[in-house]
Order: structure tokens, then sequence, then C-alpha cells
């Protein structure tokens, strides 16, 4: 098991202190004796806050996790230097937490057996495994062109109102349902709104018993949203090394925790970094995305989301997070515009499984297939554009065939909008998937038009198609 991480400044324990300065989110607090540990939990007019840096002269530096209006200065603080801990075990299941591991279900606190402290050591390198193994999702243009590896990270990219959170939930409901560990969700700078539905979606698909919730919410205090991530990867780390068991971790949204570090680091008085980001930005982020890691005892799979800012893929804070995952599905607003969804751009969107050695040469081949005739149409659309289809060569034309037909056939029904879109939701199997690609690709003229291959399940979907 990971050890706790612990800096401490002096043998001896600190006393009381007092509050000496206000700043946002973040409150000095002098002591008479010895200045706490960094992480340490204190308390002060109710609120919990815990210990940022040491200023010096027994005066430490903490991020309040709460509503700082309740504090006045000169109000007595009391030090914890065991540090925040949440509730870890079986009792924790089919159960919606904050943080500290609070109910926000309405229901009693859990009765845990034990309780960590969120902050916890990466494995070691000797005790980490890599597992070439493939999770299926069942939808077609994540299946066929960026497959997610079985405990490693998948980062789902893009800007706003391009369907991240939606294609987050889709991959919920398809995956939980047949995941046979436990499933966490940690929601990092969420609306509430999102927080219902999906505690609402989950209990009315019956794998909520199987499920964790945690949620930092957008209305709380930066120091939640950037701590809430440390608490959810305490419980998955649990089940993975006490329990033995695959854990499946949903993030949503890893760039709000990036951002609520950004203010947290200027609150602290730190010298903003580029683009503004605080200076320890590589190291916050690899604090804790390297405590995601399959080990001998199981697997911790995290799909993340991650919002862009400005569909800036070169933005620090995404550059930063590409650098930590196994997979990128990046979603294209131009997609989106066209009414392609998902909205996954089939020639940025990589993942290290999608080799020979672990898909298989079929599955390789056929991909790059389809990449490849996407890139040769996308080359062919400005002489489209100017000239007219009618003035390509009849390679040319047929190559815009089979490319449009592909765009459309991999686009999906999904389940988690079948109510507002007056459709029903389709899981496809690789294998149809990669029989459908390989039908599109082996013609050259088509018996049905563009539309009929847009929003279906597999090829046996459409009228008349190849068996």
């Amino acid at each position: 098991m990971a050890q706790t991480l612990q800096t401490s400044s002096s043998s001896s324990e600190p006393s009381d202190g007092r509050v000496v300065a206000i700043r946002g989110g973040v409150v000095d607090v002098a002591f008479s004796g010895a200045a706490p540990r960094i992480y340490a939990r204190v308390q002060t007019e109710g609120i919990t806050m815990e210990v940022a840096s040491i200023v010096g002269d027994g005066v430490v530096r903490c991020i309040a996790l709460g509503p700082v209006r309740g504090i006045g200065l000169g109000a007595r603080a009391r030090v914890d230097a065991a540090g925040i801990e949440v509730p870890v075990g079986e009792a924790v299941l089919g159960r919606m937490l904050n943080i500290f591991g609070d109910p926000l279900d309405g229901q009693s606190p859990p009765d845990a057996v034990e309780r960590r402290p969120i902050h916890q050591s990466p494995p070691q390198l000797t005790d980490r495994l890599l597992r070439a193994e493939v999770m299926e999702t069942g939808i077609k243009a994540i299946d066929l062109l960026s497959p997610i590896e079985k405990g490693g990270k998948t980062g789902l990219f893009g800007g706003a109102g391009v369907g991240k959170t939606v294609l987050l939930s889709e991959l919920i409901h398809n995956t939980v349902e047949h995941h046979k560990g436990v499933s966490l969700f940690c929601g990092i700078g969420e609306r509430s709104r999102e927080a219902e539905e999906l505690w609402r979606e989950m209990g009315d698909a019956g794998v909520r018993d199987q499920m964790v919730m945690l949620f930092g919410q957008m209305n709380e205090a930066p120091g939640v949203r950037f701590l809430v991530g440390h608490s959810a990867l305490t419980m998955a780390e649990y089940f993975r090394d006490d329990r033995e068991q695959d854990v499946l971790l949903l993030i949503d949204n890893i760039f709000r925790f990036v951002q609520a570090g950004s203010e947290v680091s200027g609150l602290l008085g730190r010298m903003p970094s580029r683009v503004g980001y605080q200076p320890t930005l590589a190291t916050e982020l690899a604090s804790l995305q390297e405590r995601i890691a399959s080990t001998r005892k199981g697997a911790i799979t995290a799909i993340q989301a991650v919002y862009v800012p400005a569909d800036d893929f070169t933005d620090p804070a995404a550059a930063h997070i590409f650098s930590h995952l196994s997979a990128s599905v990046v979603l294209s607003r131009k997609r989106a515009s066209e009414g392609l969804y998902p909205a996954v751009d089939p020639l940025a969107s990589t993942s290290v499984m999608l080799t020979p050695n672990v898909v298989g040469q079929r599955h390789y081949d056929i991909a790059r297939a389809v990449r490849r005739t996407l890139a040769e149409y996308e080359d062919l659309r400005d002489i489209i554009a100017m000239l007219g289809i009618e003035e390509l060569s009849a390679h040319d034309r047929a190559v815009v065939a089979r490319a449009r037909r592909l765009e459309r056939f991999l686009t999906q029904p999904f389940f988690t909008v079948d109510a507002s879109a007056g459709t029903s939701g389709k899981l496809v199997p690789v294998a149809d998937t990669l029989h459908g690609c390989e039908a599109i690709l082996s013609q050259t003229s088509f018996d049905h038009p563009e539309s009929a291959y847009y929003m279906i399940g597999p090829l046996s979907d459409l009228t008349g198609a190849l068996a």
C-alpha cells in the first residue's frame, strides 16, 4: 500500500494558533510554538483548512476548504496533524460524497471501518504492471481509432459544447454495467445539475451499488476543487490495493483541477508562469496522474474529460495532460457543427493500443485505411469547394464517396440522449465496427445515399447492406 506523504517542520507538536490574514481562499495562521506540518488539517470557526506552505516564524499559509466569510482576524485555530482523511471500504459504495467523505445524498454518513489521508505516494516502479489489454466501449469511433487501454489513462479533449460530458456519460453507461470491479466518478468543478442527473441515471441503470460518486462542485472553494481528485484516488487505491479489484475512474473535468490549482497558486502569492498558469502546474498534475496506475494487485483505468480553452491544443494545461495519457480522444468543433456525433476527430485521436500486437493486424490495417481515406478527403475539400466534385478524377470521386460514408457510419445514437434526440441508443461490438468499415472501404459504388449511413449501429442496420 502507498505510504502517506508528510513534511514536518519540527518534531514538537504545534500549539493553538490565531488567524492573522485572509486573502480570498487562503488564510494565514500564526502559532506561538512550532509550525504544523505541510498537509496538516487546521480548523477555525467551523471551516476546515489545509496547510499549503510555511511562511516562517510560526506562520503557515492554509487553503480554505469552505467559505471564508465566517472567519475573522484573531480567530482561534486548532491543528490535526493527521491531515484531511476520507472513509474507505465497502460502506462508500452506492454513495454520493464530498471531499471529506461526508454524504451529499441525504443519507447518514458511511459507516467506514477506516479513514485514510488523501495525500498518498504513487506506487513504486517495481510494483507497477503494464497490461496490453483493450477495454471495449461499444462506441464505433473510439473502439476503431482510439482504443482504450485497460489500466491506462484516456483523455476526452474538446472545447466548450462539443460533447465531452455526453460522451463521458455514454462511456459510463456502456462500461459500468459490464465492469466487474468498482466504478468511481469524480466531478471536479461541475454543475450541480449534472451531479443530480448522473446520480439519478446510475440508479435507473441499476449500477449505483457498485459505484462511488465524489463531487467538488463549481460553486465551492478552489481548494475543494483542487483536492477532491486526491480524495477520489485514495478511495480508488483502497479497492485496488486492499480489495485487489479493478477500478474504473471517471473524472469530469480534469482541466478544472488545473484551473483550481491556478486560483490557489495566485492566492498563495506565487509568480504566474506561461499564460498565467501556476509555476507548479507540471508537478501538481503529475502528483495526481501518477497515482493512477496498474499494479500486481489490480488496475485503475481512468477516463478523463479535458476542457481545451478556446480550442487551443497548445495551451499548457492541455499539453501537460496529453503527456500522461495512453489514449487521446479529440473532439472536433467542425464535426460537431456538421452534426457528426460523437464529434471524434479521426485524424487527431490516438492510442498506444492501436498496434498489430495488441488489437491484431486486421484491426490495425482497417484503422489505417480509414484514416488514410479520411485524410485524402480532407485534402480534396478545397478543390471540391472551388471547382465541384465533377472535376475530380474517378479515383478521387470514389475516395470522396467512401470517406463521406465512413464519416456518417462512425456516428452513433447514444443511450444517454435518446429521450431528447428521439432515437434509440446503439452499442456496437468491435467486430461489427470492423466489418462495416471494411465493407465501405472495399466498394467503389454504393446502392444507398450517404444519409442512410448516418446514426446507425452496425452496418446490418442499413437496409439491404451486405452481410
